[in-house]
């Protein structure tokens, strides 16, 4: 009998360890944070190339963190929406989205670098937290102005992309081109799609962001994109960079603390190279204002 009774002591107090075990264990996954982005190509190497920020976040935030890539702009407002996900770094028609039904509260936006609108070439040092949406042709195209866009075949990115659709369709209408009946546009997944259609003459024209070309000049290995391909148009409307932005209802002292190391990010060598991955070269205090532009532009897109 004292053998028994020994048994089921043993037998408890593995059971107890157990499921404290398992306790602790959903302490941690609930202390995690889980960050998604939109990847600007789809190579399928975007997720591993993310891991040092999450490397990166994790030491300064002192608890896991977890990178995920959206497969589109649609699925990052979703998962912003369904408390899926904590921060999302938000393109900002996304963005804007994802605040109208309370799923997003911007918190900083990212700096880029800022390009010459002449060469197309980057200016060293100079950093801007606003961007053009481009319209690209081929440099032997006789398409030379906004207007000749007209009875063309465009590609183009997700209509929720603000420099890949709405910009330039907005500013279309505005000189009196209607691009649903008077353009062929198809939509793509990502730039370097939307490039090569250019390029091969299956399209006339892409709808990409500024600087498009050198972000990507790297994957075209056969081609010179500043030889081959032309800026035809530089959208009027400055459009904000990418929103930083979590949900609206966590903790204040958590949110001072990732705005605080995402502030910080750019003074540190491991913080610039985590960042790199989407050319973000510093981060600073956004409004929610700031995006007010991308709602008009998406009203006028939508006439």
């Amino acid at each position: 009998m004292a053998f028994k009774r020994l048994a089921q002591g043993l037998v408890g107090l593995s059971l107890l360890a157990v499921l404290s075990a398992c306790g602790n264990s959903g302490d941690e996954a609930d202390n995690a944070l889980v960050v998604q982005f939109v990847p600007t190509n789809n190579d399928g190497t975007m997720e591993a190339k993310s891991e040092p920020f999450a490397d990166y976040l994790s030491e300064k935030l002192d608890r896991d963190v977890e990178v995920t890539v959206a497969t589109d702009y649609s699925a990052i407002v979703e998962a912003m929406d369904s408390g899926q996900v904590d921060i999302g770094i938000m393109p900002p028609a996304a963005y804007v989205q994802a605040r109208e039904t309370d799923g997003a509260e911007a918190i900083l936006t990212s700096q880029l670098g800022d390009y010459d609108q002449e060469t197309g070439l980057p200016l060293e040092g100079e950093l801007t937290n606003t961007f053009k949406g481009e319209i690209l042709v081929r440099t032997d195209s006789d398409i030379e102005s906004l207007e000749d866009l007209k009875g063309k075949n465009i590609i183009t990115l997700s209509p929720t992309s603000a420099s890949g659709y709405i910009y330039p369709i907005a500013e279309m209408r505005e000189v009196g081109i209607d691009p649903t009946n008077e353009v062929t546009m198809t939509t793509v997944s990502d730039i370097p799609s939307e490039l090569s259609a250019v390029l091969s003459e299956q399209a006339d024209a892409a709808f990409v962001f500024e600087g498009a070309r050198n972000v990507f000049a790297s994957f075209f290995t056969e081609d010179d994109l500043f030889e081959e391909l032309r800026v035809l148009y530089l959208t009027e409307g400055d459009i904000p960079n990418d929103a930083i932005a979590v949900q609206p209802d966590m903790d204040a002292d958590l949110k001072e603390e990732i705005k605080s190391v995402f502030l910080n990010m750019k003074d540190e060598e491991e913080g610039s190279e985590a960042m790199a991955i989407w050319g973000h070269q510093g981060y600073e205090e956004a409004a929610d204002s700031a995006y007010d532009t991308i709602r008009e532009y998406t009203e006028k897109a939508g006439q």
